[in-house]
């Protein structure tokens, strides 16, 4: 193939951004992803001999970013569960053409590896975040951890010098959206930014229901109302999160609205899950093995060639074929969010 042409799937999306699960593991149980009373103890996990090493990782993101990829994400799974996770960092940091390279986590062991990851080369963090309330937040974490852990973490990631943090919130009908402007008031003015999602149905197992999404209307309005908030244009083409600030000028949050409203056709990301399979589409029924030809001798040539070939055919649009009636009656079995970091 051409390496020379710029790479664009079936709907002329380019590949910009990779999505890198490290890990299938959490310390969390969260509702919306990791029911406890479906993984619980005895749940298997992937064997570590199955999960790709850092150096395979390295070089399949050496690949997307020789083919366009400019943003890199590590995720999980809890990706801080994986062992020495910061000599990844320093690989992926490495990369020549590499502008953002972020980790998702639920900051619960960010007090010990904080530092180390910004030392390392890890330009952002973004922390999952349900709510503020303690009764609540131990509800939705499924384990009863307090939500002083998480604030912990976020303390010791503002010490290591991440000063424009992230916070992720899914908003669950009956759950927790009546503390929402509770947790965009305590982050507004810190310079960090909220995002609010809708529940979506990634996976089969979440026990995903419609009647539990809160739409991203109503979320703004449920903001807004106790904190005026104003629509602010996007930061990039293919920006997830419709941006708003506050009328007063003390930052902004950010809602996510896959469900309502749909974005597919800006959508620029691939995912690596950790035992391998290169992903493209959060609501994939699978994926392309890359772990079998790498381990196989697959050279880099020939790698990005196989992910180029991916790409190109890529057709996928989930969320904008979505109905009521398809989501809830879809036979496929999605990939689960815990194996591709959401």
């Amino acid at each position: 193939m051409d390496d020379s042409l710029p790479l664009v799937d079936t709907l002329v999306r380019p590949l910009r951004d990779l999505r890198i699960s490290v890990t299938d593991r959490c310390n969390f149980r969260c509702t919306y992803c990791m029911p406890a009373e479906i993984f619980g103890d005895r749940y298997q996990f992937l064997p570590r001999a199955q999960i790709l090493s850092f150096e395979e990782v390295e070089r399949v993101a050496r690949a997307a970013v020789a083919l366009g990829a400019t943003k890199l994400r590590i995720t999980g799974g809890e990706p801080l569960l994986r062992a020495d996770l910061p000599l990844l960092v320093g690989k992926l940091a490495a990369i020549g053409g590499v502008d953002d390279l972020a980790l998702t986590t639920n900051a619960y062991l960010l007090p010990r590896h904080a530092q180390a990851l910004r030392d390392a080369g890890l330009h952002r963090l973004t922390i999952s975040l349900d709510s503020l309330d303690p009764a609540v937040f131990r509800a939705m974490n499924g384990v009863g951890l307090t939500i002083e852990s998480v604030l912990q973490g976020v303390e010791a990631a503002e010490k290591a010098g991440f000063n424009s943090l992230k916070f992720n919130c899914v908003v669950q009908r009956g759950v927790n959206e009546h503390t929402l402007a509770d947790l965009a008031r305590h982050f507004r003015g810190t310079g960090h930014v909220v995002r609010f999602i809708e529940f979506m149905d990634v996976g089969t197992l979440n026990g995903w229901d419609l009647a539990q999404v809160v739409p991203a209307a109503e979320i703004l309005e449920r903001i807004g109302s106790e904190l005026p908030l104003e629509p602010v244009d996007p930061n990039y083409t293919g920006e997830v999160a419709r941006r708003y600030r506050y009328t007063d000028g003390s930052g902004e949050v950010g809602i996510i609205a896959s469900v309502t409203q749909p974005f597919c056709g800006d959508c620029t990301r691939a995912r690596l899950s950790a035992e391998g399979e290169l992903v493209t589409c959060l609501f994939a029924s699978g994926g392309r093995d890359l772990k079998t030809p790498l381990r196989a001798g697959l050279s880099d040539a020939e790698l990005r060639d196989l992910i180029r070939g991916v790409w190109h055919e890529r057709t996928d649009r989930y969320s904008e074929l979505r109905t009521s009636e398809t989501a809830a009656r879809d036979p496929r079995d999605r990939i689960e969010m815990y194996r591709i970091g959401g």
